[in-house]
This record gives C-alpha cells, sequence and structure tokens, in this order.
C-alpha cells in the first residue's frame, strides 16, 4: 500500500515537472501561416492572422522567433493579432500549447 502512494505520488510530480508556468513572449499569429503571412497576400498582418482564424481553420498562437504555440484562448488574442505580447499562463510541454491567463501588449 506505502509503495503504491509512493509510485503515484512520484508519477504526478513527473506530470507536473513537463509543464511550465510563467511568462512567454513573442508575436500573435495562427498556425496555418506561422510567420510568413507572404503567401496569402492579405496586409497587414493583422489582417491576415485575423483572416486565417476567422476563415481557413487557424488558431491563434505565439511566435516566439523559434518555436509556435497554440493558445487555449482564442477570443483573447485578436486584439492583439500581429502585435508583440507576454502571455502569462501554463505551457504543456506535450501538446506545445499554452493555457492563457492573461495577454498583455509588450512596449
Amino acid at each position: 500500500m506505502k509503495s503504491t502512494l509512493i509510485t503515484m505520488t512520484l508519477a504526478a510530480a513527473t506530470v507536473g515537472a513537463a509543464n511550465r508556468t510563467g511568462s512567454f513572449s513573442g508575436a500573435i499569429t495562427d498556425t496555418m501561416c506561422k510567420k510568413d503571412h507572404a503567401r496569402m497576400k492579405i496586409s497587414p498582418d493583422a489582417k491576415c492572422i485575423t483572416e486565417c482564424v476567422k476563415s481557413h481553420d487557424g488558431k491563434f498562437a505565439l511566435f516566439d522567433g523559434v518555436n509556435l504555440y497554440p493558445l487555449s484562448d482564442q477570443k483573447q488574442p485578436a486584439q492583439f493579432a500581429g502585435r508583440r505580447v507576454k502571455v502569462a499562463g501554463t505551457l504543456y510541454e506535450k501538446t506545445k500549447i499554452i493555457k492563457v491567463d492573461s495577454i498583455k501588449a509588450e512596449r
């Protein structure tokens, strides 16, 4: 019984360790175009991002210059399309999705 409890506790700790809570900086984009909006021929980028999410099954995401992280909240990012932001939340390492707590524009 005691060894089962220890095993369950270690498993829970391992799962929790895979997630990272904090602040993530980057630009709000979409999962369809990612960082390059030129192929869609829609300007400015904010308009392309909004169009891809609305009409082309794209999802709002955070691009940090290297990685693209889909965002759990698909309403809040709309006002920041194409802008640099700081997202507070939890990054789920396995899925690369950020569970959004808040989004603020960077200056």
